[in-house]
């Protein structure tokens, strides 16, 4: 009697998250055993989701799932605010936090292709400030220097010393470049006033140490390494990054629902929630959201079946329905061991590429994720992947900041989509 009634429930969950689907989706589906997957295992992924929906984990969620270029699954499970209830919908706006960083990559290797920049590049071609910086080493020497307070002494040891080398394109793409990555720079101030824009905002990174030798270890720049990238794409390009975007990549792509700042959405835009002292808890989007700054390390906002077309375009080498915005090898080259997993900071099996992670061997990392699988997540508890061998492409979006286990989610959902993999 309980294995039915959960296969009861299942179905009931699995009915319930096509109809909502159906209300409001624009991506025709298919059955999923016309592209080699599973339905019965498909409910899987369903499952997993509701399962965090029920525990607290996070209010609703879209999943979507593509092989072969087709729409196997996308479901809305949950609700879009837990005071009204109002039921998640297919095509609501999401804050995609640092999956925009995927779409500031491509952004660089179009330039690049255009001759307007090079990977080489040092950044302070773009924004002169940067050109020269300091970065804070170990205190081998026993020199404890003054805190950005200038009190007598700092709260964690080290010496400022000239870097070696400018930061480069390449290094701020592939997390080596060492700004802003969650070290000693952390006690220096940095936040975006209002009104504010890129323009006006980085050159004051100038005055932040690095917290290592550019290329000498990975660490993850949440915000400031693509927000730099950012400001190189309007510079190279001589246009705002909003409307370079718009003209070069989501028009193009079809991606209607893809942007930093648009008004007249609250409709289909989750409230964003925290996990506090065991409870959702309602949260306002960060200061630095001013309706001026485009963060290429997450100001984007997009839905599903939008980024299912910009996933979709990496998937097929660079090409989306006659629409071509990168050559093939230049999408080989965003999924490339730019900071092999050798590197200090990285995990066995796994590599980062330009704005992406990628799996270089999966027993290494334990994933069931096919080598040469890319994609990356968002801290608002959102993730894509595309597995190129498999020709498959994943995502889900949520709205939970902060959460402790999305890197656990993230795990149980690739796992969950393979295991659907049945057939060619």
């Amino acid at each position: 009697m309980p294995i039915l009634r959960f296969a009861r429930r299942l179905l009931v969950l699995v009915c319930a998250a096509a109809t909502v689907a159906a209300a409001h989706a624009a991506t025709p589906t298919v059955r999923p055993e016309t592209v080699g997957l599973s339905a019965a295992r498909l409910a899987r992924v369903t499952e997993l989701m509701q399962r965090n929906i029920d525990d607290g984990t996070f209010s609703g969620a879209v999943t979507l799932i593509a092989r072969n270029g087709r729409v196997a699954l996308l479901t809305a499970q949950g609700v879009m605010d837990l005071d009204s209830k109002t039921p998640m919908r297919t095509d609501a706006v999401f804050r995609i936090m640092s999956m925009t960083k995927p779409i500031i990559a491509t952004s660089i290797l179009m330039l690049a292709e255009e001759g307007k920049l090079r990977l080489t590049d040092p950044a302070g071609r773009f924004i002169p400030a940067l050109m020269t910086l300091n970065v804070t080493l170990p205190n081998s020497a026993g020199y404890t220097p003054p805190s950005p307070a200038l009190t007598a002494s700092a709260p964690m040891p080290g010496r400022i010393v000239p870097a070696s080398r400018p930061i480069t394109i390449r290094d701020l793409l592939s997390h080596t470049s060492g700004l802003m990555s969650s070290g000693a720079s952390t006690l220096y101030p940095m936040s975006i006033g209002a009104g504010e824009t890129l323009a006006q905002a980085l050159p004051r990174l100038a005055a932040i140490p690095l917290d290592f030798e550019p290329g000498t270890r990975w660490a993850y720049s949440p915000q400031f390494g693509f927000d730099v990238l950012a400001r190189i794409v309007e510079v190279a390009s001589g246009m705002p990054l909003d409307q370079f975007l718009a003209q070069r990549v989501f028009g193009p792509l079809g991606m209607k629902d893809s942007f930093f700042y648009r008004s007249g959405l609250d409709a289909r835009k989750p409230t964003l929630y925290q996990r506090i002292d065991g409870a959702l808890k309602r949260v306002p989007d960060g200061a630095w959201m001013n309706g001026a700054y485009f963060s290429g390390g997450g100001g984007l906002t997009s839905t599903a079946e939008d980024y299912l077309r910009f996933a979709l375009l990496l998937a097929n080498l660079g090409e989306l329905d006659g629409t071509r915005l990168l050559s093939r090898r230049s999408v080989e080259m965003l999924a490339s061991a730019f900071a092999p997993d050798t590197l200090p900071g990285r995990n066995a099996g796994e590599a980062f590429g330009l704005g992406v992670r990628v799996v270089t061997d999966s027993a290494a990392r334990t994933t069931w994720l096919s080598p040469g699988s890319f994609g990356w997540s968002g801290a608002y508890n959102t993730h894509f992947f595309v597995d190129p061998k498999e020709k498959l492409v994943a995502i889900f979006m949520t709205q939970t900041a902060n959460l402790e286990t999305r890197g656990q989610l993230r795990d149980d959902f690739e796992l969950a989509v393979e295991q659907a993999v049945v057939g060619n």
